[in-house]
């Protein structure tokens, strides 16, 4: 049974205020979140912020297993988990930049087929995305060995993680209903292939960034 629980408000609110700077920072998370929002609608965003927020959960469990630290630690494994998370956002550029013009007269269709996808495509889309992110590995390692003290017990540690997966998840979800209101969509649809084809060189180039030597 945990006592004193107001001693580590200060504790949380310094992670609150890290994860604020963090989250909002334009990043592979942003970036799939705003291009389901204007290409797939409202619904697919939100399961892929939601798959974003579960991910960060992930973070969480190896950092407090000290998982994390080992891969931090072995530059081999770091490197092979850079390598798949730049593959994954290749991936995705690739498949955005190979988006095609619509033959005139069928602009309209080919919008409506655009618009389709799974819910549980749209959760692992955002839940790799983030899941897979060494720059969050390098987050959550720096936020358990500076921000939160070696004393903090586990339970207190796994709130702080819940916290972070919610919060994470309710911003995006918040950014995706104001990304695919119907104006914000209308002008950016307005030539959508050209913003696939922008979004795939902002995968790709943020997939770049990830293995490219600090």
């Amino acid at each position: 049974m945990l006592t004193n629980l107001d001693i580590y408000w200060v504790e949380f609110l310094t992670i609150a205020g890290v994860h604020l700077l963090a989250v909002a920072s334009p990043g592979p998370d942003f970036a799939v979140v705003l291009k389901h929002s204007v290409q797939y609608g409202r619904r697919a965003a939100i399961l892929t912020s939601i798959g974003v927020g579960v991910a960060i959960l992930i973070h969480v469990v190896y950092s407090l297993l000290g998982i994390g630290l080992l891969i931090k630690t072995t530059p081999i494994l770091f490197q092979l988990f850079s390598y798949a998370a730049a593959a994954y956002l290749l991936y995705l550029g690739w498949g955005a930049i190979k988006s095609s013009v619509p033959n005139p007269g069928t602009e309209g269709l080919v919008n409506e087929a655009q618009q389709v996808i799974s819910d549980s495509k749209a959760f692992s889309v955002g839940f790799l995305t983030n899941g897979l992110n060494p720059k969050a590995t390098l987050f959550f390692l720096s936020l358990f060995a500076v921000v939160i003290a070696p004393t903090t017990p586990n339970e207190i540690k796994a709130l702080y993680g819940i916290y972070l997966a919610i919060a994470t998840g309710v911003w995006f979800c918040i950014l995706s209903y104001f990304l695919s209101t119907f104006k914000v969509r209308k002008f950016i649809t307005a030539k959508g292939y050209w913003f696939d084809r922008f979004m795939g060189i902002v995968l790709i180039l943020l997939a770049i960034k990830l293995v490219m030597p600090v």
